[in-house]
């Protein structure tokens, strides 16, 4: 059977909101184990849980944001499937943007960095390629809206 996971893609906006989209950057934490590797938070699904239940949840454990500090946005939600240490995996991403643009982070002990980032230096960082096409849709995505 494949893991379940569920995350929020954190995002926040320097200055007017939706005037300047380039302002947008993109929270990735680093993980603690294994290569390193920087992902949005995420985690696996608990038995009777909804799978944003997991995703807010898994955000606030590893990055001290709770659910009431973030707006979730509607309309964006996107699903990865690969392969994670030899067994079939599929995570589902939400995005969303946190209301203080200067939030506290506080990492779990599953990472050792965080940072804001950009679109092309988020791109950079997270190694995936199934990853690095969520964030430019979901970028793309929240260019598209309406001011």
């Amino acid at each position: 059977m494949a893991l379940r996971a569920c995350g929020l893609i954190i995002f926040r906006r320097h200055l007017i909101p939706k005037v300047d989209n380039s302002t947008i950057e993109f929270l990735l934490l680093q993980a603690s184990n294994g290569v390193h590797h920087w992902t949005p938070p995420k985690g696996h699904v608990d038995p009777g849980e909804t799978d944003l239940e997991t995703a807010l949840r898994e955000t606030q454990e590893e990055t001290g944001i709770e659910a009431s500090q973030l707006t979730i946005i509607e309309g964006f939600r996107r699903e990865l499937n690969y392969v994670a240490w030899k067994k079939p995996k599929t995570v589902i991403y939400w995005l969303a943007e946190v209301k203080d643009y200067d939030v506290e982070i506080c990492l779990s002990q599953e990472h050792q960095a965080y940072r804001w980032l950009g679109l092309e230096e988020a791109c950079q960082l997270a190694q995936f390629s199934e990853m690095k096409a969520t964030l430019q849709e979901g970028h793309q995505f929240l260019c598209s809206m309406p001011a």
